[in-house]
């Protein structure tokens, strides 16, 4: 018959430590625990708290909720989840454990060692800082103490106007004014399509476009740039090679 629980929550530290605390009592090995006992002694221990000790014992319902999620994984046949699991929970307790162990050394050591102290010594001279700087440079220097960039001011609405009221230049369109372009001889080389002057959205449409020409074989780029239009394209395609 399993013995009941009568600990308290307040015993522990966390969840990590309950836990530990029933590895311990079950003399399980940390390397070969038997989770479903520890589910269900911890469960039942979460069970019987109280409602008005929620600020204290809500890390342990999220832990209890994790177990119970494991509990389910575990009993299904072969499931990777409740191996990867198993393996996760069995290594967070081995490192809680080590820490424990650690922080007793140190605890140990530290009741050894005597502190002197002196009394405090009196200030020379005047206590009041004299000097004056500019506010600003002190709030930055705040905000940087603080771990914190310069502040930002919110961006207005006339800063998102060109990224709002930008038109749509499409792909279709750029691909008619280029092979206009090729058509009438008024374009030759690749660098006559972008100017600093357009938009970007007409600068990416035109690229777009360029390198939809080029995969369909209308339009051919040397390598120094030159562009030439393929006026046998649309021949090929109305008259295919039997």
């Amino acid at each position: 018959m399993q013995e009941a629980l009568t600990f308290k929550i307040e015993d522990f530290e966390g969840p990590l430590d309950m836990l530990l605390y029933l590895v311990g009592k079950n003399k399980m090995n940390l390397y070969d625990i038997n989770l479903m006992t520890l589910i269900d002694q911890y469960t039942e221990a979460i069970r019987t708290l109280q409602q008005d000790r929620m600020e204290i014992a809500s890390e342990f319902i999220d832990m209890a909720a994790h177990l119970v999620q494991m509990k389910s994984a575990l009993l299904l046949p072969r499931s990777p989840e409740a191996e990867r699991m198993k393996a996760e929970l069995t290594g967070r307790l081995i490192e809680y454990s080590a820490c424990k162990e650690v922080a007793a050394q140190l605890g140990s050591r530290a009741r050894d060692i005597t502190t002197f102290v002196r009394e405090p010594m009196p200030l020379v001279g005047a206590a009041e800082y004299t000097r004056s700087h500019d506010p600003y440079k002190l709030v930055q220097a705040w905000f940087g103490l603080m771990g914190r960039s310069t502040r930002k001011r919110k961006p207005t609405q006339e800063r998102f106007e060109p990224l709002v009221t930008a038109p749509f230049v499409s792909v279709a369109s750029r691909v008619s004014h280029m092979l206009r372009g090729l058509l009438k001889g008024s374009l030759h080389k690749v660098g006559q399509l972008f100017s600093p002057e357009e938009s970007r959205s007409t600068n990416v449409a035109t690229f777009l476009a360029l390198l939809e020409l080029i995969r369909a074989g209308r339009v051919q780029v040397a390598d120094d740039g030159g562009l030439q239009l393929d006026r046998t394209h649309r021949r090929r395609k109305e008259n295919p090679t039997p």
